[in-house]
C-alpha cells in the first residue's frame, strides 16, 4: 500500500480501535504526535511500535521537536536549549557554533530515531528580524549565510542519527508579527528581496532537506493565496525556480491562517492541487473524519516516492544509545551552550 497524502494525530498516549481503523485507510500516510500522545520513553516507542506495525510500508511518524519552546518530548529526553542558543557566539568562534549544531542536529534526531520516530519537523530555516514571536528564538540568526551554514551541519548531524531534515516555513516567517496559528500575516516583501534573504537558506539547503514545510503567510506582493496553497510558490517557485525534489509537506490545516481557504476538506484539497505531498489535519477530529470521506485523490508514484525518503532508516535501542560515547559527548556540548535551564514551557 503506497503512503497517503494525509498526515493526522491521535488523542491520547495509545490507540483506540477507532484510531487503528483511520489509520489503515489508503488516504493516510502519517502521524503526527504531540506532548498529550507523551507519557514515559517506553510508553512512546510503544506506540511507535504499534504504529508501524499497521500497515507496510509503515506509516510515517513525526514530531516537532526543535528544543526550546518547541520540544513534545521532555521527560526522559535531553531538553534541547533554542536553535538560536547554538549560534550565540558564532562572530567570535564560528567553528564552535558548527560542532554545536552537527552534535545538537544529531542528539535530537538519535533520541527520537531510538523510540521510532521517523522525523522531526526541523531545521527552522527562518531568518529572526525580531519581529515574530512565534518564530524568535526557534531561529538559528538573522543573518541568511549564518542560517544557512549553521543548519547545514545541523541537517548533517540528524543524517548521521539516520533522519532526514524537513526544512520550514518556506518562503520565510521571520518578517510578520501575526502567528499564523491565530490569524493570517500578510508580508508585503517582493520575491526578488526576499530571494536575497528569506529563500536563500532553502535555495543553497535545497538538496540537503527530505522535505520542506511552506508557509501559511500571503505574499501578496507575489500572490493573493498562502504559500501553502499557492501553485506560484509551490510549483513555479520550489519545484521550478529552486528544482527542489525533496517531498512538500504542509503546516497544520487547521490553524487560523488557513482558514481563507474554506473548511478541512477544501483546505486539503487546495494545498494538494497547490503542490503538496502531504498535507498536516490536527487538533481537529472532526476535521480528520471531514477530509477522509470526502478527498478524491488518485495515487501518484511520484509522491509515494518523495514520501518514502523520510522512513527513519536505523535506530540505535535506548539503552545502547545512552551508553554510547557519541551520545554522553553531544549531551555535555548541549548542557554547556544552554542559557537558563529553566526554560519555559510554551509548546506551540
Amino acid at each position: 500500500m503506497a503512503l497517503g497524502p494525509l498526515m493526522v494525530d491521535l488523542l491520547g498516549t495509545v490507540l483506540s480501535e477507532t484510531e487503528k481503523e483511520m489509520l489503515k485507510h489508503p488516504l493516510v500516510g502519517g502521524v503526527i504526535l504531540f506532548t498529550r500522545n507523551y507519557e514515559s520513553v517506553e510508553q512512546i516507542t510503544t506506540l511507535c511500535n504499534e504504529i508501524h506495525q499497521l500497515r507496510q510500508p509503515h506509516l510515517l511518524i513525526s514530531v516537532d521537536h526543535e528544543g526550546g519552546r518547541v520540544q513534545r518530548f521532555r521527560k526522559g529526553f535531553t531538553r534541547l536549549p533554542p536553535v538560536a542558543a547554538i549560534a550565540k557566539d558564532h562572530h567570535q568562534n564560528p567553528k564552535l557554533s558548527l560542532q554545536r549544531a552537527e552534535q545538537t542536529g544529531w542528539l535530537m534526531a538519535a533520541e527520537l530515531r531510538s523510540v521510532g520516530v521517523d522525523f522531526s519537523f526541523a531545521p527552522d530555516l527562518d531568518l529572526n528580524y525580531g519581529v515574530s514571536e512565534v518564530i524568535g528564538d526557534r531561529s538559528f540568526h538573522r543573518d541568511p549565510q549564518v542560517v544557512t551554514e549553521i543548519a547545514r551541519h545541523y541537517i548533517l548531524g540528524m543524517k548521521n542519527a539516520w533522519m532526514s531534515a524537513v526544512g520550514k516555513h518556506f518562503p520565510g516567517h521571520g518578517a510578520v508579527e501575526v502567528d499564523s496559528h491565530l490569524g493570517l500575516p500578510v508580508d508585503h516583501r517582493h520575491i526578488e528581496d526576499m530571494l536575497k534573504a528569506d529563500m536563500l537558506p532553502f535555495t543553497l539547503l535545497s538538496n540537503e532537506l527530505a522535505g520542506i514545510m511552506p508557509a501559511h503567510i500571503v505574499y501578496e506582493q507575489n500572490d493573493k493565496l498562502p504559500a501553502c496553497f499557492s501553485p506560484f510558490w509551490l510549483q513555479e517557485i520550489l519545484r521550478d525556480r529552486l528544482q527542489f525534489q525533496g517531498a512538500i509537506l504542509s503546516d497544520d490545516l487547521s490553524m487560523e491562517g488557513a482558514a481563507i481557504i474554506g473548511g478541512p476538506l477544501e483546505r486539503a484539497e487546495a494545498a494538494l492541487s497547490a503542490g503538496c505531498d502531504m498535507v498536516l489535519v490536527c487538533n481537529n477530529p472532526g476535521s480528520v473524519e471531514q477530509v477522509i470521506d470526502g478527498l478524491k485523490v488518485s495515487t501518484d508514484p511520484l509522491r509515494n516516492a518523495r514520501l518514502m525518503r523520510l522512513h527513519g532508516r536505523h535506530s540505535t535501542p535506548r539503552n545502547e544509545l545512552q551508553q554510547s560515547v557519541q551520545w554522553k559527548q553531544a549531551v555535555q556540548t548541549v548542557m554547556d551552550y544552554a542559557p537558563d535551564p529553566e526554560m519555559e514551557l510554551n509548546l506551540i
